[in-house]
This record gives structure tokens, sequence and C-alpha cells, in this order.
């Protein structure tokens, strides 16, 4: 975190335009602590991802398979190139994170609601990766792509009768 006595510039990690290419340009995401519990964030933000054309990478060392896919250990153990590396984890957990993200060449390290560490996001950048933090990366590709709908689904409806959507 920082040290005592000086302030840390969230607001850099949170740039619209960096947000907006790091959503565009990307094809694979890496979500560190994919849970396959339904009711988890990081399990609802995978099948979003998922359902909007993103090749999800399940890094969970308790999983073995996610989506019907193989979990991964670490980062390091991932065979394919990586765009995003998506954060559910911890902010103490991040700056080992940042520098498996360093090693296998990530394009960005996108820090979800709260994974707020600055020595995380300097080892990122010392390695050339763009750094998103405290920003949920389903909520900005809804906001930048258009699909803003509370259930995370472009329905292409529009009612408010509560039957209507059957």
């Amino acid at each position: 975190m920082s040290p005592a006595g000086t302030s840390f510039d969230l607001a850099r990690y949170q740039d619209p335009l960096t947000i907006q290419r790091v959503i565009n340009q990307a094809k694979a995401v890496a979500i560190v602590g994919l849970s396959k519990n339904e009711l988890r964030a990081s399990h609802f933000v995978g099948y979003y991802l998922r359902r909007h054309g993103f090749r999800v990478i399940a890094v969970n060392p308790r999983e073995t398979e996610i989506f019907g896919e193989k979990s991964y250990a670490t980062l390091l153990d991932v065979p394919v190139p990586v765009d995003i590396v998506d954060v559910f984890r911890a902010p103490d957990a991040l700056p080992g994170i940042a520098a498996e993200a360093v090693k296998i060449g990530a394009g960005a390290l996108w820090c979800q609601f709260g994974v707020i560490n600055e020595e995380g996001a300097r080892i990122a950048e010392a390695g050339n990766v763009t750094v998103i933090m405290d920003r949920c990366l389903k909520i900005e590709h809804a906001r930048y792509v258009g699909r803003m709908h509370w259930l995370g689904f472009n329905t292409r409806r529009i009612t408010s009768v509560r039957g209507g959507l059957q």
C-alpha cells in the first residue's frame, strides 16, 4: 500500500481512454480468482465476458475446471497469450500476480473493485503492463460497448411490465 505520508493517485489507473483501449484490443482474459460458484462476482464477470466473445481463462488453484475448461493454478501455467489479467483476489496478493502478469507478457493488469495495491501497480508498470485499478471489467465493458443492462445482458427489449420478458 502507500507509505505513510504519501498519497496514492488512483485516478491515473482509471483513465477512460486507457480503459476503452484495453477493452477494445482484448480477446483473451485470464481471471485470477475465478470461482465455480455462480453467486460470486468473478463467476458472473467471467460468464458475461464469455457471452460477449472473450476467451476466459480460469486461474484458480482450488479448481480443475470452470465453464467446461481447464483451470490453471497460476498465470505462469496458462499456455496461451493473455491480453488482460483480471484480478479477484485480496490486495496483498497483487504484487505476486503483477509479477506473473509481467512474466507472461500480459497486455493489462485489471484490478477489480477494492483490489488496490501500489506495489502491484509499480511492478506491472515497470514490466510495461497497463494497469487499471478499482474498476469492474464487466461494468466498463458494458459502459463503453453500449450493452449496459442490470443483468449484464442486452435483451433488446424495453418493458415496465414484470411479465413482459417471458
